[in-house]
C-alpha cells in the first residue's frame, strides 16, 4: 500500500484491501474510504461485487508475482487490471544450518523452505493454509497455521499445537 499511496496523492477513491494491515497502511496514508477482506481474497472479491455494477474499472496494486489472482477472480463481471508496484526477490543467503522455527508469509517461501529439507524437529509456522501449501504433507516438519491471516495470530501459533493442513 505505501508504494501504490506513493504513486498518487489523490485519496478521494475507495480502497479495498486484502488484509487489515494494508487497510491501516492506507488510512495512515490519508485515504479515508477503507475496506478490508480481513485477509482472505475471495473475500475481497465479494466484497468488491457487493459493490454493484458501478464499481471499476479497478486498479490492483501488488506484487510483480501475486499470491493470488483477483482480476481473474472479477473476470467477466468488473473490470480489474494488475499493477505490479514491487516485487519479492531472494537474497540469496545461506539459511542457518539449525533452526526451531520459521515463520511463512507466503507460498513462495514454503517452497523455498521445502526445498532445504529434510528437517527433524523443526516447526513451519504459516500465515493461512494457502501459503503451507507447498510444504505438503510433511512427516518430517511440523506445521502450524495461524488462525487469523496476521502478524499477530502468526507469532501467537508459536504456542499452539499443530493443526492438519
Amino acid at each position: 500500500m505505501a508504494a501504490f499511496a506513493a504513486l498518487t496523492p489523490d485519496r478521494t477513491r475507495p480502497v479495498f484491501t486484502v488484509g487489515d494491515a494494508t487497510a491501516a497502511v492506507a488510512r495512515a496514508a490519508g485515504f479515508d474510504r477503507v475496506q478490508s477482506a480481513g485477509g482472505d481474497l475471495d473475500r475481497l472479491a465479494a466484497l468488491l461485487l457487493a459493490q454493484g455494477p458501478g464499481i471499476g474499472p479497478l486498479l490492483v496494486p501488488g506484487a510483480r508475482e501475486p499470491a493470488g489472482d483477483l482480476p481473474g477472480l472479477l473476470r467477466d463481471r468488473i473490470e480489474a487490471r494488475a499493477l505490479p508496484v514491487y516485487e519479492a526477490v531472494g537474497t540469496g543467503a545461506s539459511p542457518p544450518a539449525a533452526f526451531d522455527a520459521v515463520l511463512i508469509h507466503s507460498a513462495r517461501a514454503a517452497r523455498a523452505l521445502a526445498a532445504l529439507g529434510p528437517f527433524a524437529g523443526q516447526t513451519a509456522l504459516a500465515l493461512s493454509a494457502a501459503a503451507a501449501a507447498p510444504l505438503g504433507d510433511r512427516t518430517d516438519l511440523e506445521i502450524r497455521l495461524a488462525p487469523t491471516p496476521d502478524e499477530a495470530a502468526l507469532l501467537a501459533a508459536l504456542g499452539n499445537p499443530p493443526r492438519p493442513v
